[in-house]
């Protein structure tokens, strides 16, 4: 099942380090990211699970829900978060699913057989209060993420998302943006009254509109 921007991201059941969830009924009212890791005990995802446990009050600030999945067993799972605890030097506070039948990550076309037929691909999907799929990126088993760079899209998704604007390229949260074409100049100052500059017709900045 391939998974295009836009659409539903699929529900499901599932057994996590924190108990049962129903997906759709955990995410709410609040954004969430799910992101995959290819196996329990691996390097690379042990820094990145240690980093998003010591920056997760800036998600909770975003109304934003992390949660992770592995395809490894629940008992699995305790021991690597107990390692996750000792040597990233932080407290994991979100649910890693265990998905050892691999059926949510075929839901979510978290395998690549390219890359490996039995442990999934690097997957972030950014899910809106819609359950809609905001983003969808996939890193290499090698790279590890840059969740600093997942925080600036959702500041920028649920900015553009409320707002007719746009970010531009290496936009981070208080910097001007862009208002989209569909504003015509002449209405741009009833829409954004902090002021706006004309660089060419079709590229028009404002202050950010929310702060």
């Amino acid at each position: 099942m391939v998974l295009r921007l836009g659409d539903v991201a699929p529900d499901f059941t599932a057994e996590t380090s924190e108990g049962v969830i129903h997906f759709h009924e955990w995410l709410g009212d609040s954004w969430g990211v799910l992101f995959s890791h290819p196996r329990d005990y691996t390097p690379v995802c042990t820094t990145e699970l240690g980093a998003v446990a010591r920056i997760k009050d800036e998600f909770d600030k975003r109304n934003t829900k992390v949660i992770a999945i592995s395809v490894d067993p629940l008992d699995s799972h305790a021991g690597w978060i107990n390692d996750i605890n000792e040597t990233q030097d932080t407290t994991v506070n979100f649910p890693l699913i265990a998905d050892p039948t691999k059926e949510i990550a075929n839901l979510y076309d978290m395998i690549h057989p390219n890359a490996s037929d039995t442990a999934t691909v690097r997957s972030v999907f950014v899910i809106g209060p819609d359950k809609k799929i905001k983003l969808t990126l996939t890193y290499p088993a090698s790279t590890g993420r840059n969740f600093a760079e997942i925080l600036r899209v959702i500041d920028s998704l649920q900015l553009t998302a409320n707002y007719s604007v746009s970010t531009p390229a290496n936009w981070e949260h208080g910097q001007d943006v862009i208002v989209v074409p569909a504003i015509a100049t002449e209405d741009i100052p009833a829409k954004f009254p902090k002021g706006h500059t004309v660089i060419k017709p079709y590229l028009r900045t404002t202050p950010q509109p929310n702060l």
